[in-house]
């Protein structure tokens, strides 16, 4: 059986969020395609951050309805703290929110739905969704 359980960036939101014709966005797709959406914590920051009315704060909790949250643990910070020395070794360091969303997507074994694929390649042992 496929597995249907996935991690969303947040640029996939945002994108979803600022599209007038949702359903060519690619997180409509895959809502159709009858997935578990989740989030990380991180990413729940960063949107609710980026959240500057009162109607995008509210779009947001409607989204979060339907996509899970999974929470920044001790496990995604050990495994982002390797995640870092990595690149950081590399001198190919990414921002730290996108290390902690890659440390959860490989912690939970989650593919990773993102358009920011070529910071999120540089990481070792990440799943990228391809579709």
């Amino acid at each position: 059986m496929e597995d249907k359980n996935i991690l969303i960036d947040s640029d996939v939101i945002i994108d979803f969020l600022r599209n007038k014709n949702k359903p060519n966005t690619k997180l409509w797709k895959i809502m159709e395609s009858n997935f578990n959406c989740y989030v990380s914590t991180i990413t729940v920051f960063e949107l609710y951050a980026g959240a500057k009315t009162k109607t995008h704060k509210r779009d947001l909790k409607l989204l979060f309805k339907w996509i899970g949250s999974i929470p920044f643990t001790f496990e995604i910070a050990k495994r982002a703290s390797e995640i870092f020395q990595s690149l950081k070794s590399e001198n190919q360091l990414i921002d730290f929110r996108d290390i902690f969303i890659g440390a959860t997507s490989i912690e939970f074994n989650l593919p990773l739905l993102t358009f920011n694929k070529k910071h999120f390649n540089r990481i070792s042992g990440i799943k990228l969704f391809e579709n």
